[in-house]
């Protein structure tokens, strides 16, 4: 465990999200914890090209349950693999992480956008170590009803995170809602982005590549939230109605914006996951 950093960027009254370095296996991975002592973790994945830094507001919001957040190979502070990898290969290398962090236990899975496609292999994969699932933004992986082709364009090419003209220009018909109107909130989401290598956004691509989990989502037992927004152009609202359709104990929650609501919303939506977090078991 290496380059052990406290983030600067979260409110004062949150606890300070630690930053480390840790060698799995010979693969670097850059891993963003906070305990908050007691309670089931809360393991995220982020989405395509996704540094941790921009779930910061997010976590930030749900102060008081720990959370592990980290950098797929490729993406952020972890270097990319010599070889391409398939989702159930970053659910183990999920595993290995909490183990390390010394989490052996249960945890609760967030999955927002290509990391919720993540987060249903791991539910699936490891169902004994999955609690609680939360579906963001998302959709059951190569079997959806796809966005526009000009929109799928603008998410296949990294471009967006690489040229803040092409974020500024491209940004609000790309992710919908809030940001079609507010240039102050893309700006700030451009800030926290880390161009990702360029390797690593292939993989990441690769990596979920004829997946899907329409075979299997009815075989899913844990309590499912699943959440979308009313104007998302890149995964329309259809998946996740299908999606919480399909798994058996599944609820959807619909929020008036687009893609990227956890970041533009994030206190707001940091009260409904915390709720469904710490709702009894049945």
């Amino acid at each position: 465990m290496t380059d052990v950093l406290v983030a600067a960027s979260s409110p004062p009254s949150a606890t300070p999200m630690r930053i480390v370095d840790l060698d799995i296996d010979g693969q670097r991975v850059r891993v963003g914890t906070r305990a908050c002592g007691g309670g089931v973790p809360l393991l995220i994945f982020n989405g395509i090209g996704a540094n941790l830094e921009l779930l910061q507001p997010l976590v930030a919001a749900l102060d008081g349950i720990e959370t592990v957040v980290f950098d797929v190979p490729g993406v952020g502070g972890s270097p990319a693999p010599r070889w391409p990898y398939r989702l159930r290969q970053l659910a183990r290398l999920a595993t290995r992480v909490l183990a390390r962090l010394g989490h052996d236990g249960i945890v609760d899975v967030l999955g927002v956008s290509w990391g919720g496609a993540l987060a249903q292999q791991f539910a699936f994969q490891y169902p004994r170590r999955c609690r609680r699932l939360v579906l963001a933004a998302t959709s059951p992986g190569s079997l959806m009803v796809p966005g526009r082709l000009s929109v799928i364009a603008g998410m296949v090419n990294p471009r967006r995170y690489r040229d803040p003209a092409y974020l500024r220009d491209k940004g609000p018909a790309l992710y919908g809602g809030a940001l079609r109107t507010r240039s102050d909130l893309l700006q700030r989401h451009g800030r926290h982005v880390r161009v990702p290598h360029g390797r690593g956004y292939l993989y990441q691509l690769l990596a979920t590549w004829g997946w899907t989990s329409l075979p299997w989502l009815p075989l899913l037992r844990q309590p499912t939230l699943v959440m979308a927004g009313s104007d998302d152009p890149i995964i329309p609202l259809v998946n996740a109605r299908l999606l919480a359709r399909m798994i058996r104990r599944a609820r959807l929650h619909v929020v008036d914006d687009g893609h990227l609501f956890l970041v533009t919303g994030a206190a707001e939506h940091a009260v409904t996951i915390r709720a469904f977090l710490e709702e009894p078991m049945a």
